[in-house]
């Protein structure tokens, strides 16, 4: 999805679709299917989406692509049935569960490398709240959508996070340059 913002109607139509998507999921039936010339054309064009599920503020699965690969559309589908069953930290979502469920779908902007010198650099060019990051050392990698700056506003300590998620020490962030990503969402 270039940076352009969808219209209501547009979130709307993807909110619906997302928890069709994640009931069908939990009755273990076909994914809804999509006719893209049924969309609009931003709907239609590639765009990379997580999908979030949570049950009173508790996360419940969260799964998305931080690149572009499929129709939007499409994407938000792959991502909420993956949401509901493939998040390797929960069970399946259960029927019993699906309509307790809150449904939030952010839509990332390309992620843009973030150019840095030293730890406090770093630290400087981030903005919280605004910037969802990347962190990427060799093979593995990790992001935290810019709605995690609400749980972990510091920044050393959202840093610090985000390289155990990546599977490294925490403090590796100060004592390596990493490569580091950052983008935007439009969250609904």
């Amino acid at each position: 999805m270039k940076n352009q913002t969808l219209q209501d109607e547009e979130k709307v139509i993807l909110l619906k679709l997302a928890r069709r998507t994640v009931e069908a999921a939990a009755r273990r039936n076909a994914l809804p299917e999509v006719k893209l010339a049924e969309y609009s054309a931003s709907l239609q064009e590639p765009g990379a989406s997580f999908v979030t599920l949570t049950i009173n503020n508790n996360l419940r699965g969260c799964i998305g692509a931080l690149e572009a690969y499929q129709p939007l559309v499409k994407d938000v589908i792959t991502h909420a049935a993956a949401a509901a069953t493939e998040d390797y930290r929960f069970l399946p979502v259960s029927l019993e569960e699906v309509n307790l469920l809150k449904i939030e779908i952010s839509v990332l902007t390309k992620p843009e490398v973030l150019t840095y010198s030293t730890a406090v650099d770093l630290m400087n060019a981030l903005i919280p709240g605004k910037m969802g990051v990347i962190l990427k050392d060799g093979h593995r990698r990790a992001t935290f959508l810019p709605q995690v700056w609400e749980q972990l506003p510091d920044k050393q300590e959202f840093l610090s996070h985000l390289c155990q998620k990546m599977g490294a020490p925490g403090h590796l962030w100060k004592t390596k340059n990493l490569e580091v990503f950052t983008y935007q969402v439009e969250e609904f």
